[in-house]
């Protein structure tokens, strides 16, 4: 009995990270799927790691509850990758505005809500480099670890809130850093014009403008995904060094 309480327990801290967050789109994917898979690695965690409950629930109100602390837990570690991949929409959405796509949205894809459309294509592009460089196997592990360190049933009252609201700078100092060099030669871009505005009434900046925008914005941000990489690295990091801040 404990081992189904354990890996009923496990799911439930799981099932954030699996359905919430932009890292497994699965959102398409049948119910009955998505369950399977939640359970097999529960299962697959629980019978290798011995995880058993800290306390065997004896009624089914104490079963409850410790679902919800799971549960819980299991969306404040979901809140990591949502601040971290967060960080290309937010990014996205800065250059959107810049450009003039600011009216253009896209379905994103793991929310099944309207998302801007430079941001959902970076989020896509961190998605496919997370996997890349098998950034799955180290959430895996942070997983495991946090199984380790807290096991099923613990309680959260020993949770430091300062540490999940220092969590939201990531989003934004991060996603500005993204897009920093293509929002930079747009503000100097719009500088120029609106000298030129000045100098040349006649010439119609709004039509000049707005294509030589896109053109420039899509230009620098091409060329800067070369040089991406490290800064890459920063934000799946914090990921994990949040992680390690919630579990102590």
């Amino acid at each position: 009995m404990s081992v189904v309480t354990a890996v009923l327990l496990v799911a439930t801290r799981l099932a954030p990270l699996f359905i919430l967050t932009p890292i497994f789109a699965i959102a398409r994917l049948p119910a009955h799927v998505r369950v399977l898979l939640i359970l097999s690695l529960s299962l697959l965690l629980t019978a290798g790691l011995n995880i058993h409950p800290i306390e065997q629930p004896k009624q089914l109100s104490d079963l409850f509850l410790a679902m919800a602390n799971e549960l819980m837990f299991g969306l404040i570690l979901a809140f990591g990758l949502f601040t971290a991949f967060g960080a290309f929409l937010f990014g996205g959405r800065i250059l959107d505005f810049q450009m003039g796509f600011g009216v253009a949205n896209l379905i994103d894809p793991a929310t099944q809500t309207q998302a801007p459309l430079i941001g959902t294509v970076l989020n896509l592009m961190a998605v496919m480099a997370f996997f890349l460089i098998d950034g799955h196997h180290l959430l895996i592990r942070g997983v495991a670890y946090s199984l380790e360190k807290i096991p099923p049933g613990s309680s959260l009252i020993n949770l430091d809130i300062q540490v999940i609201l220092a969590q939201f700078g990531v989003m934004f100092v991060y996603g500005l850093a993204v897009v920093a060099p293509a929002v930079a030669v747009l503000l100097m871009l719009d500088v120029g014009m609106a000298v030129a505005a000045r100098t040349m009434p006649q010439v119609n900046m709004f039509i000049v403008g707005f294509p030589l925008k896109i053109f420039l914005g899509l230009l620098i941000l091409a060329l800067s995904l070369n040089y991406m990489g490290p800064l890459l690295e920063k934000i799946y990091s914090s990921i994990f060094i949040y992680w390690q801040r919630v579990i102590g």
